[in-house]
């Protein structure tokens, strides 16, 4: 059983991690070109005792980008779907924290949703503010 302490330990093991609390924790992980990206984890639970870990990285602010052509990009992403939270356009993946698998169930659509957000982040800032 994995759980969210394993988490945050794997992660303060392997990324520059940038701030935390009890349920929420901020990385950077560097990506192609001199870039990087900012990733998000929260710890969701749910009433029934399950918990979730919900994986976001920020594309850009949601009022500066085009809004449907993120709708677009996100339809080709094999992991994550578009959401604006607090002003911010990301992309985020959730999955069951319970039985999490790290190598397949979490680094992989980790790197997958990290390098579409930094593209994403790119072909609609231009930028790399995140």
């Amino acid at each position: 059983m994995t759980s969210w302490t394993d988490v945050i330990n794997y992660v303060r093991t392997r990324y520059e991690v940038l701030e935390e609390s009890d349920d929420w924790l901020r990385f950077r992980l560097d990506t192609t070109g001199g870039r990087t990206q900012q990733v998000a984890l929260h710890h969701v639970p749910e009433g029934d005792g399950g918990a979730w870990l919900e994986i976001s990285s920020a594309v850009g602010r949601a009022d500066a980008i085009d809004q449907g052509r993120l709708l677009e990009l996100a339809g080709t992403s094999l992991v994550g779907g578009a959401a604006v939270v607090d002003g911010v356009a990301l992309l985020k993946h959730t999955v069951p924290l319970e039985h999490l698998s790290v190598r397949e169930e979490f680094e992989r659509p980790l790197a997958l949703l990290v390098s579409n957000a930094d593209a994403f982040e790119h072909q609609l800032t231009e930028d790399d503010h995140f």
